[in-house]
C-alpha cells in the first residue's frame, strides 16, 4: 500500500499491486486494473517512485534481502 495526497488534502492509500496506468492530465490520475480512478498531488514520477519502493519491499521482506546482502550477492558474482 502506498500513501498518496488527494487533490482534497486528505491522505488516501494505494494499494500499488492494482495500479494499472498513471496520467498527468494535467493532475495525476491513477488507474486500477479495478477500473477505479483517483486523482492525487503526487506528480507520476513520485507515484512510481512510491509504488517500486512498495513492491521492493514486499520482495526484501518474503527473501530476506537487505541493502547489506545484495551488495554482498552483487559482488559475488561478478
Amino acid at each position: 500500500m502506498i500513501r498518496l495526497t488527494a487533490l482534497n488534502g486528505r491522505e488516501l492509500v494505494v494499494n500499488a499491486m492494482l495500479v494499472e496506468r498513471i496520467e498527468a492530465v494535467p493532475d495525476t490520475v491513477i488507474t486500477l486494473t479495478t477500473g477505479s480512478t483517483c486523482a492525487v498531488r503526487e506528480s507520476v514520477d513520485e507515484v512510481i517512485e512510491r509504488a517500486v519502493d512498495y513492491l521492493r519491499s514486499l520482495r526484501d521482506a518474503e527473501t530476506g534481502a537487505t541493502p547489506a546482502t545484495i551488495a554482498q550477492y552483487a559482488r559475488n558474482i561478478r
